[in-house]
């Protein structure tokens, strides 16, 4: 697996299926910033998609969704169905522009939650304001013209006098 943080505002994602998996999932799409189209179980066509997400469907359903979506190389992943997914869902804790992310490549998604909920234990709401900080900390260092070592020097160093960490 590879990870990344996408920007969903760059991207063209959707949702298929129609029921409550689907329905979370376009709430938590939502909630991170994407716009999603819901996409039927069985749409008369699959329009040029990014990222599909197939949920509440069986595989013999899903698999003709799957194969519209390759044809336009579009990456798709189908809610619980490993061998039918081109990426996994992992669980998130977001704390403002902070996004914390834990995987099992699929193996036990609960495995996955339950270390994300003992990181959100140790790294509270309070990180929301802090990375904020830090971020616009490391703009104006940026516009200083501090090269990308002393960025991570400087920013070692105020992580460090915080005791944020500690």
């Amino acid at each position: 697996m590879i990870p990344v943080a996408l920007d969903p505002s760059r991207l063209r994602i959707a949702v298929a299926g129609g029921g409550p998996a689907s329905a979370r999932r376009l709430a938590e799409l939502r909630a991170a910033g994407a716009e999603p189209l819901p996409i039927p179980p069985e749409p008369a066509f699959l329009p040029p998609l990014d990222l599909l997400w197939i949920a509440d469907l069986p595989p013999d359903r899903a698999a003709p969704l799957v194969a519209a979506a390759h044809a336009q190389h579009t990456l798709v992943n189908v809610e619980d169905q490993l061998a039918l997914c081109d990426f996994r869902n992992v669980a998130l804790l977001r704390r403002g522009d902070l996004l914390i992310a834990v995987s099992t490549n699929g193996q036990s998604p609960g495995l996955a939650a339950a270390v994300r909920d003992r990181i959100a234990a140790l790294i509270g709401p309070e990180w929301a304001a802090r990375t904020a900080a830090l971020g616009a900390r490391r703009r104006a260092w940026r516009a200083a013209g501090r090269t990308l070592p002393e960025l991570a020097r400087l920013t070692s160093a105020l992580l460090a006098r915080s005791g944020w960490l500690a």
